[in-house]
């Protein structure tokens, strides 16, 4: 088609079990190996006082910032500036960034639609701001990450269906507009990155026919990669791995997909039995800083008193800098005094988890064994998380 996007990648699949698969997507910023958790460092940081050399550490292997809050603070502009947002958090691996997109959903108090885009208003100081998928895309190009998504609405995953159509119809309207604007960006001299790749997004709420025909309206384009947007937004979980094993199929096998802003360690081994292979969550920061630590048996909340003479680690055998050197009683006692340190070693703990978790997964669908790995391991936690409640 005259708006396919020839644009710098290759995804190469190793090994497929089922529907689950692992494959190496190459980018011009260095490989993902896939399934892959994107450590979500919203302003350029992971909250909780994770370093980009810690993410190293840790095995991460690709960074989700946002285009809405850089675009605030400090403002696109100064990160253009300063070489681009990899350069700028000084990360030597892919980035992604998302569209802004998100808050459209949000936001919904602060904003108003039109067929241009979006007006809203700062969550920060009240001011008016307007988004299009133009300015996304601009925005995203000052940024220079390795994968712009496209600008789209998110609408509320239980809307009605009128609505929802409106909503999609426009967002792929939306898309065509951010192909070719981001195709104009990266012929310009000066850009950052001017292989910056695009994923288009899915959206249809659980309307599974919405889904499909959408899903089949934007595989015609051709692009490097898709996203299906629009769930954990307020649908069950088995509407979401419904609206997955509907939606999956008519996107195209040759490239990857990415579930935005899921999810918990059942939903990333479910997303992935479904054909899913990049994942995004604020769970396993946003609970560490809360002292909510992810184990093989599900979660530990190590501000409870029966962890202050807790010798043992966060969890037996991880490699994180806070099993290595910690016990829960420290961590504990660190999160009552108020020290920032128990929420960095608890955020550090919670992102290892995540990226050994998608480790095992890979290893599991190579050795053609993901099905019997994956009901293991949610019915450990299931157990787990049973024995803590009783506890």
């Amino acid at each position: 088609m005259s708006e396919a996007v020839q644009m710098k990648s290759t995804y190469r699949v190793i090994a497929r079990d089922g529907a689950a698969k692992s494959a190496l997507f190459t980018t011009v910023h260095g490989e993902v190996k896939t399934p892959v958790f994107m450590n979500v460092a919203t302003a350029a940081a992971i909250k909780g006082g994770v370093s980009s050399a810690d993410l190293e550490g840790i095995g991460t292997q690709i960074a989700l910032c946002n285009t809405y809050h850089l675009r605030l603070r400090p403002g696109d502009d100064i990160v253009y500036r300063m070489g681009g947002v990899r350069a700028f958090m000084d990360w030597h691996k892919p980035v992604l960034t998302d569209s802004g997109g998100f808050q459209v959903f949000s936001l919904s108090e602060r904003r108003r639609i039109t067929e241009q885009g979006v007006e809203f208003r700062s969550h920060i100081d009240g001011r008016k701001l307007f988004m299009g998928p133009e300015e996304s895309m601009r925005i995203q190009s000052h940024l220079g990450s390795t994968i712009a998504m496209a600008f789209d609405e998110c609408p509320p995953a239980l809307a009605e269906r009128d609505y929802v159509q409106a909503s999609v119809d426009r967002t792929t309207r939306w898309l065509f507009r951010c192909i070719r604007e981001l195709q104009r960006l990266n012929g310009l001299s000066g850009t950052v990155n001017p292989d910056q790749l695009l994923f288009g997004i899915n959206q249809g709420a659980v309307y599974d026919d919405i889904r499909i025909e959408h899903a089949k309206r934007i595989a015609a384009l051709d692009l490097p990669g898709y996203a299906i947007g629009g769930l954990a937004v307020g649908e069950t979980h088995a509407q979401m791995y419904q609206v997955l094993e509907q939606t999956v199929p008519h996107l195209p096998a040759e490239k990857p997909v990415y579930l935005m802003g899921v999810g918990t360690p059942e939903n990333i081994l479910e997303g992935v039995r479904r054909g899913v292979d990049f994942f995004d969550c604020v769970y396993p920061s946003r609970n560490g800083r809360h002292g909510h630590v992810y184990t093989a048996y599900g979660k530990l909340n190590l501000m409870n008193r029966r962890f202050a003479t807790d010798e043992r680690p966060p969890e037996e055998g991880c490699p994180c800098p806070a099993c290595r050197r910690h016990s829960r009683a420290y961590i504990h006692h660190l999160f009552k005094a108020g020290e920032l340190l128990g929420k960095r070693l608890a955020v550090l703990h919670n992102l290892c988890f995540y990226n050994r978790l998608m480790s095992e997964i890979r290893e599991a669908i190579a050795e053609g064994a993901y099905d019997r790995y994956a009901d293991r391991r949610i019915a450990e936690m299931h157990a787990g998380e049973s024995e803590q409640t009783l506890a």
